[in-house]
């Protein structure tokens, strides 16, 4: 597969962390993929074939252009036939200023563009998927999020949360950020609500899990007791619990298993 990353505009950088596309030619034989979450909303573009996605064990196509909520547990999905992707991945907080939908209301879901943007969002589906190059594709979703930015929406006590959060590897319990940021924890917790999609505790349990998959599909750890000793969890069975939870598979399946996907878009430095 080929994986590629691009910066965003200064202006959006922000709300951006990055655009990527995924090119492969497709195989005989399509894999599943399990996408772990890594609280990043996406706008997602296929200009190649569509993409499965496994909603209780049903096979439902995602549609050709959508953005994905923030996952609260592992997606399968399955390729049809030759990958073509474009996706603006944002930042956990960055796609609030874009939004049409209340952001808790899209979790787990594929939110086509043409329900989030109307006419608008067909026609920006249009010249993303028919731009020949990344110069114009990242082009015509800059011009279009431009027009849309409502910078009211930017909530600073959630942004420094995410900060401490981020400082912290995850490793700091909600009462401990509440107390810092000096808020109420019920009040911080409806702001990520609505500016994140997940809770104050979610956030930091997922950019916790995201450093140790990091950590093992790098080979960065000696033991599995000692990764969970070093990313503070009580004993290994918390941690295996936690993992499980978090990606459907036990860290020595996890690491066995088919982590094509996993190795792109968790094992670089996106």
């Amino acid at each position: 597969m080929d994986y590629q990353t691009f910066p965003p505009a200064a202006d959006l950088t922000p709300f951006i962390k990055c655009y990527w596309t995924l090119d492969h030619p497709g195989e005989d034989i399509q894999q599943t993929q399990t996408i772990v979450p890594d609280g990043c909303m996406e706008m997602i573009f296929h200009y190649g074939d569509l993409y499965n996605q496994y909603i209780n064990g049903k096979a439902v196509l995602q549609p050709r252009s959508c953005v994905f909520g923030q996952l609260t547990e592992p997606l399968k999905i399955e390729p049809t036939g030759i990958t073509g992707i474009f996706s603006v991945r944002f930042h956990y907080d960055g796609f609030i200023p874009f939004a049409t939908l209340p952001i808790k209301e899209m979790d787990d879901r594929a939110v086509s563009l043409e329900k989030l943007y109307g006419t608008e969002g067909t026609e920006l589906e249009k010249k993303v998927v028919q731009a020949k190059t990344i110069e114009q594709k990242i082009e015509s979703v800059e011009t279009f999020l431009y027009k849309r930015l409502n910078p009211e929406t930017i909530d600073r006590i959630v942004q420094s949360t995410i900060d401490l959060l981020l400082h912290a590897d995850g490793s700091i319990p909600v009462h401990q950020l509440s107390e810092q940021i000096n808020i109420n924890r019920r009040r911080l917790e409806r702001k990520f609500s609505s500016a994140v999609g997940l809770s104050p505790k979610q956030l930091s349990k997922t950019i916790r899990l995201q450093r140790i998959i990091k950590l093992l599909l790098n080979k960065e750890y000696t033991t599995l007791t000692a990764l969970a000793h070093e990313s503070e969890y009580y004993d290994q069975a918390h941690f295996i619990k936690d993992f499980k939870e978090f990606t459907g598979l036990t860290p020595k399946e996890f690491y066995g298993d088919n982590l094509q996907m996993s190795t792109l878009f968790y094992g670089t430095n996106s």
